[in-house]
């Protein structure tokens, strides 16, 4: 029981420091927040500016506490290989592609680029293990 449970709170700190990267990055709350207009907007609701504004001074700070779970999930991931490679490998893609620095912004695409497509490495190696789990059956 306490190995599930170690296990679940690897995967949980995984998926936080994936789900905690996403939000540093300026673009995506800017997304975030067109989208949100833009629903509330089709169903008759005006709203002006950027309801998720206040996302962008703690941006920062979440994608450095993504960036630390990141790093103590790959700590755990080579010290102990209990966690899926592909979760790193999305997770790092989802940081990589959430940098916020502003120094950084003329790499930004280069940044999206490369996180994009570990991201979807990821994803692509977790639908073929799925399929061929079904194969095998």
């Amino acid at each position: 029981m306490a190995k599930n449970l170690k296990e679940r709170l690897i995967g949980a700190t995984g998926s936080l420091s994936g789900g905690t990267s996403i939000l540093g990055s300026w673009q995506v709350c800017h997304n975030i927040c067109l989208t949100i207009i833009a629903i509330l907007g089709a169903i008759g609701i005006t709203v002006v500016g950027m309801p998720l504004l206040f996302l962008t001074k703690i941006a920062l700070p979440l994608w450095i506490a993504a960036f630390v779970l990141l790093l103590m999930t790959l700590g755990l991931y080579f010290k102990k290989k209990c966690i899926s490679h592909r979760i790193v490998i999305f997770n790092s893609g989802l940081v990589i592609a959430g940098v916020p620095f502003e120094a950084l912004q003329p790499f930004l695409v280069l940044f999206w680029v490369i996180g994009g497509l570990l991201s979807l490495l990821a994803v692509s190696l977790f639908i073929k293990d799925k399929i061929q789990k079904r194969r095998n059956k």
